[in-house]
């Protein structure tokens, strides 16, 4: 082969090379930073629940030290939060997931295009208002408008035990507090659901008209069945943000510390995080400890909420 024959072949292989050198740093360097971004999610998450589990043992220790006494339970204490916790965010899930499932439909399949665009919008900025907005409102302006429903709820359905008690104005109960939660995390479960009916497949929707199924058989048969595990996660994914809710939660309700089911009695229930927030301020020593063993069993209990959710959605995903 001549040397005329070789020169292009030289010119050719070395831009390529270094491309290939270029391409080489580059991947490294961004693999470098992607790897490090990952692993900082870990160790944060990590360094959180080392912090919670290392500032909760004077509490546990103090709880084996008066075990059986009426000086000082963990149990006892921290139980009661949980119950008014878990109690207030599914009563919120029971109203909020048919409102979103409702609207998700409505701007998915039946509004025009310029209507979903701008309720698309809307949904999604109610997930920006802060949480003590939500407070003054639902303190202020909403427990009152509620208070005739409470007295008729109570009249006509006290023998529901949910219902039952005496209702005491001002409404600030759980209830009222179970409210706005529903309200706040009705844009997560909107905003989920919404997108997950939009990818239900056209053409199963066109044959199920085409086979004289009405619009909402069709939904019914095709749509529904087909982001049933998206509306599971994105419900899910409402439980958490409700379970961990502080403010609202802190400025509606009156705190109480039992297991009753009378949701609309005031000074009956607490949440763990409004807990906190209410008493962190002034406590000291064992008390702080306490505290912190509440936001360790929150943070616990929002963690697996959360790992239930990422696997539903994993498995409601396209297969491959």
């Amino acid at each position: 082969m001549s040397t005329a024959d070789t020169a292009p072949e030289k010119e050719r292989s070395a831009p390529d090379t270094m491309s290939s050198g270029g391409r080489r740093a580059g991947d490294s360097v961004f693999s470098v930073l992607s790897i490090g971004s990952g692993l900082l999610i870990f160790v944060t998450l990590a360094a959180v629940a080392i912090f919670l589990t290392t500032e909760s043992i004077p509490a546990i220790t103090a709880s084996r030290e008066f075990s059986g006494t009426a000086e000082f339970s963990l149990v006892e204490y921290t139980l009661p939060l949980v119950f008014g916790t878990v109690l207030a965010s599914a009563i919120a899930l029971l109203i909020a997931i048919p409102v979103s499932v409702g609207i998700a439909l409505f701007i998915s399949h039946f509004a025009p295009r310029r209507m979903a665009s701008g309720l698309g919008y809307m949904i999604d900025l109610l997930a920006a208002v802060p949480s003590v907005v939500y407070g003054l409102w639902g303190g202020v302006w909403l427990v009152p408008k509620l208070e005739p429903l409470y007295v008729f709820l109570n009249t006509y359905f006290g023998w529901i035990p949910l219902f039952a008690g005496e209702p005491t104005a001002p409404m600030r109960n759980l209830a009222s507090a179970s409210v706005v939660l529903a309200v706040m995390v009705l844009p997560i479960i909107t905003a989920v659901s919404r997108e997950v009916f939009l990818q239900t497949p056209r053409l199963q929707e066109e044959a199920a008209l085409a086979l004289g199924a009405t619009r909402w058989e069709t939904i019914r048969t095709v749509v529904l069945p087909f982001g049933r595990g998206g509306v599971v996660a994105a419900s899910m994914l409402g439980l958490g943000r409700a379970l961990g809710e502080t403010m609202a939660v802190l400025m509606i309700l009156a705190p109480g510390a039992t297991f009753s089911l009378h949701i609309l009695e005031v000074g009956r229930h607490n949440s763990i995080a409004a807990n906190i927030a209410s008493k962190s301020a002034e406590a000291s020593g064992v008390d702080m400890s306490l505290l912190i063993f509440t936001g360790l069993v929150l943070f616990v209990l929002t963690f697996v909420i959360n790992a239930i959710a990422r696997w539903i959605v994993a498995r409601s995903g396209p297969k491959s």
